[in-house]
């Protein structure tokens, strides 16, 4: 065999070193081996960027496989099939007769197929006496068959890289939708802090998101993006630090009204109308803080509170409680309406109280006077977070259900 512009069994005509290899690949191809044309060229068309090659050369390719006869590329049955251009452009949807010769070119250089000219460079094929075809010239599907393991896997690990995007795409995204929740609660609360310094640095981030970005784009900037969302963290921690001190200060107060039976509370009426009694049964001691329940059975009832967790997850009563404050915000609850279901309930059972409410989102109208209402139940003791959590947990029994 020649290289250049000289006579070989491929024809007249120029041939590339690429080529070449090509054909000594396919003249390795195991005897006996079988492939589905159709699965062969999906895993071409999913690996086309790696190829190199654009979807109207894989829309002639599929056309050229129209004309084998068979599901199965296999040698025995012969792998040249030799459509005239004008039956091709048909096939492929009208495509130019310019244009086709360059994509049949381009499935050529890509290694996809490979062509087989008669001695005049037309296709046609020779048939024996029995009117089979003894030989045919046209272009050769042998490199599908060759190259079948090898397209394969070039299309699992683009099919690998797409999910990679996707994942570090939607993380990024939660992230964003983080930390702008996170930053407009606490400039909406006063916390302290230079909040404005810290929104100009994630505009920042924002702004350095591509209008087509890669994958390690996406991943510098959600790396720099989850720092950020982790400081804010840190500094609203101060926050709940305090109103969980003075909550538990107040618990603690009613905890020791409640067990001293020689109170003031108990000795001196508090309205006219027990004036001399000695002791008072229509004062009603304040109810003991609601029991708190498990956190994994918090999340197994309100599974959705999980996205708004650090890092898109929950995994302690801290990251449930930071949910919170985040899905609070979103929900249109005030700072007040939630601080008081702190006092009353407690901050973890506030947290998980917000995590229902988030779970039932679609059926409350509004969440900040829904709350409001649960915590004025809770004072005078006629609210119980169990029988609310049990119904959730029955609501999410099913797969793939939601509460309702």
């Amino acid at each position: 065999m020649q290289v250049g512009n000289v006579t070989t069994p491929f024809g007249r005509r120029s041939v590339t070193l690429a080529q070449i290899k090509g054909q000594m690949r396919t003249a390795e191809i195991k005897a006996g081996k079988k492939a589905d044309k159709w699965k062969v060229f999906r895993d071409a068309c999913e690996a086309r960027v790696v190829l190199g090659v654009q979807d109207r050369a894989l829309a002639v390719l599929d056309a050229l496989l129209t004309f084998y006869p068979d599901n199965e590329l296999s040698e025995d049955r012969g792998l040249v099939v030799f459509p005239s251009n004008d039956q091709l452009s048909v096939r492929a949807h009208g495509i130019a007769g310019t244009t086709l010769r360059r994509h049949l070119a381009a499935l050529v250089d890509a290694g996809l197929i490979q062509r087989k000219d008669s001695a005049n460079g037309k296709r046609y094929a020779r048939k024996d006496e029995t009117g089979g075809i003894e030989e045919a010239f046209g272009f050769s599907l042998a490199p599908l068959l060759a190259r079948a393991e090898e397209l394969a896997q070039a299309a699992q690990q683009v099919a690998a890289e797409r999910k990679r995007f996707r994942i570090t795409k939607e993380a990024l995204s939660i992230c964003r939708r983080d930390v702008r929740k996170l930053i407009s609660a606490a400039m909406e609360e006063g916390a302290a802090g230079d909040w404005g310094h810290i929104e100009e640095m994630f505009l920042g981030l924002t702004g350095r998101i591509p209008r087509t970005p890669t994958v390690a784009d996406l991943q510098q900037i959600l790396e720099e993006m989850e720092m950020l969302r982790e400081e804010i963290i840190n500094r609203l921690e101060v926050q709940p630090d305090s109103e969980n001190m003075d909550s538990n200060a107040v618990q603690n107060e009613r905890h020791i009204q409640n067990s001293n039976t020689e109170s003031s509370n108990e000795l001196e009426p508090s309205s006219r109308k027990e004036q001399g009694a000695k002791s008072s049964p229509a004062i009603r001691p304040t109810k003991e803080p609601i029991k708190a329940f498990p956190l994994g059975m918090v999340l197994q009832a309100c599974p959705g509170i999980r996205d708004y967790g650090p890092s898109g997850n929950v995994e302690s009563w801290r990251d449930l409680m930071s949910a919170a404050v985040v899905v609070r915000s979103m929900l249109g609850v005030s700072p007040s309406a939630y601080q008081d279901a702190c006092e009353i309930l407690g901050p973890q059972n506030a947290a998980a109280v917000t995590a229902c409410i988030l779970e039932r989102a679609g059926h409350i109208e509004n969440a900040g006077g829904y709350l409001r209402n649960l915590t004025r139940k809770a004072t005078c003791g006629e609210f119980s977070l169990g029988p609310m959590l049990m119904a959730l947990l029955r609501a999410n029994g099913a797969p793939g259900r939601k509460a309702s």
